[in-house]
Formats: structure tokens, C-alpha cells, sequence
């Protein structure tokens, strides 16, 4: 009787383990904003498509989120849509910004059971991505991070790179007490939930946008996991440190003021300075809440590719 038992243990065992297989993974949606990464990008998208291909039983959409690219970039990403099904493209045709092409790609949180976003350089690998995945079991929102013992940083950033983060990173702890150690990591990964609960607040373009990002999902009252990461600094940065610093820095401040609508709504009448001055710097300005709400950034019309 007892063999009887064994036998009946491990063919219940055997069954769940093949339940558990035939189980899918969560639908996921990963978005890449792309500004003129024609050199760059290729593989990282084939690295993607044939990674989550293999070894993700959900349904896997990669989309890149063109932001007024004047090269090539378009054509890079149609030629690898030829090849894999998963991946397709929003291609703004003006300049939105990287936070405002991921405001954008966020919109199609509806056809996704999981919504995260990695920079086009291919910093954070695929298996690092999907790591995050893997531990959204218990958070909302999982966030790489480059500062949590256990990161393994293949490339370090150069020294001047590193002092601005850490000195933005007291400057956001400051203003908001996140309590996170690296906002800026480029690859994080949310549930459906979340991102159409705080959509409406995003409201940065700018690279700041991941503390918008984070802040909405804290005053929302989502839980928001650190994990260590897998990262590698790549060559061929396009940010201008000392103009990209100071508009990160008036972006972390115009958040803050979101959250006293007092003084907010007081400081009104200086949004076309804000809009000078962020021209001045080339960035681009704050969208205000129409723009978030209405179909597209500025009114422009992108050209999609679905898979």
C-alpha cells in the first residue's frame, strides 16, 4: 500500500509540473524610446526578440517608441520587424523627448498584463529584464538598480557621470524621500494596474521622467521593489551632462510643485516662461494635463507598426 501511495505522490507531482509548463507567463509589453540609434539598436532588439522568444511562456511585445530620429533608425527597426513578429515601432516624426515617447508607449498599457521600459543601448541585457519580471509577484512596480550590493556593472560610468547621479539622487531624496538608491537605472517593469492609475500623472519629457514616474506610483500608493541589476555604461552617449543636469534638476522641482496645488496653480501664469526656458535648453517643456489626456504628444500623429 505504501508503494501504491509513492507511486500516486509522484505521478500528482509529475502532473503539476506539467500544468505548471503549459501555465503562460503574463502578457508583456516591453517599450525601447529610440532617438537616432541607428548603430545601436539592431542587436539589442534581435537580443530581445530571441531571448523572450525562448524562454517566456507569456505572449511578448517589444515596441520602440521612435522620437524624432533624423537618421536611420526607423529603417533599422522595420528591417528587424520583418524578422520577428514581436517587434513593432511608434515613430514620432518631431522631437517628444524620451519621458514624453514612454508616456506615449505607456498608453498601450490596456493590451498588456505587464508594461516595463530599457534604453535602446542595451545597458540592461535580457535576462536582466526579465528578473524584474520575475519578482513583480510581489510589487507593482520593479525597478533595476545600479547601487544595491549584488549589481554586477560590467562598464562602469565615467567618474563626472557618477558624482552628477549621486548628487541628483540626494537632490530627489531631498524633495520626495523615495527612499530608492538609483532612479535613473533605465529598466524598470510595472503591472497594468499601476500604469493607468497614474498615466494621467505623468507629466515630465524630459530624462527626469523616471522620478515622475516613481513619485506618482508612491503617492498612489503602489509598492515599488529595488533589485540589483546586471549594467554595462555603453560608448556613445548623447547627453549633455551640464544642460541635461539642469533640466533634470527644474523637472525634479516642477514634480515637487505638482503636489502643492496651492502654489502650483499659483505659478500658472509662468508657464510660458518655463516654456522659454526650456527651449533655451533645448529640452522638451512639461506636458500640462490636456496634453497627457489627449491622443498624442503636441498633436503629432505617429506611424505605427503592430505586430
Amino acid at each position: 500500500m505504501m508503494a501504491a501511495s509513492k507511486r500516486c505522490g509522484q505521478r500528482c507531482y509529475f502532473e503539476i509540473l506539467c500544468y505548471l509548463e503549459r501555465v503562460p507567463d503574463p502578457s508583456l509589453l516591453l517599450l525601447i524610446p529610440a532617438y537616432n540609434e541607428e548603430r545601436r539598436i539592431e542587436p539589442v532588439l534581435r537580443d530581445y526578440a530571441r531571448f523572450f522568444q525562448e524562454q517566456y511562456r507569456g505572449k511578448f511585445q517589444l515596441v520602440v517608441v521612435l522620437n524624432g530620429c533624423t537618421d536611420n533608425t526607423l529603417g533599422v527597426v522595420q528591417k528587424v520587424a520583418k524578422d520577428f513578429f514581436s517587434v513593432s515601432y511608434l515613430n514620432f516624426p518631431g522631437p517628444i523627448g524620451k519621458g514624453g515617447a514612454l508616456i506615449e508607449g505607456l498608453k498601450l498599457a490596456p493590451f498588456a498584463d505587464l508594461i516595463g521600459y530599457v534604453d535602446a543601448d542595451g545597458a540592461t541585457p535580457p535576462q536582466a529584464f526579465l528578473e524584474l519580471v520575475r519578482h513583480l509577484d510581489g510589487a507593482d512596480c520593479v525597478i533595476g538598480s545600479r547601487w544595491l550590493p549584488g549589481a554586477v556593472i560590467h562598464q562602469s560610468q565615467a567618474g563626472h557621470r557618477q558624482f552628477a547621479s549621486r548628487a541628483f539622487h540626494l537632490i530627489v531624496q531631498m524633495l520626495f524621500w523615495l527612499n530608492i538608491r538609483d532612479t535613473q537605472c533605465g529598466a524598470k517593469v510595472m503591472k497594468r494596474a499601476a500604469v493607468e492609475k497614474i498615466h494621467p500623472f505623468l507629466r515630465i519629457a524630459d530624462m527626469a521622467f523616471d522620478i515622475n514616474l516613481l513619485v506618482a506610483l508612491h503617492r498612489a500608493g503602489f509598492r515599488i521593489l529595488e533589485i540589483p541589476t546586471e549594467w554595462t555604461d555603453q560608448i556613445g552617449s548623447k547627453v549633455a551632462l551640464g544642460r541635461t543636469s539642469l533640466t533634470m534638476f527644474l523637472s525634479v522641482v516642477r514634480v515637487r510643485l505638482i503636489y502643492w496645488p496651492l502654489i502650483y496653480r499659483f505659478l500658472r501664469p509662468l508657464r510660458p516662461l518655463e516654456g522659454w526656458v526650456y527651449g533655451k535648453l533645448r529640452q522638451p517643456v512639461p506636458l500640462s494635463e490636456s496634453q497627457v489626456q489627449g491622443s498624442n504628444s503636441k498633436g503629432q500623429n505617429p506611424e505605427a507598426k503592430t505586430g
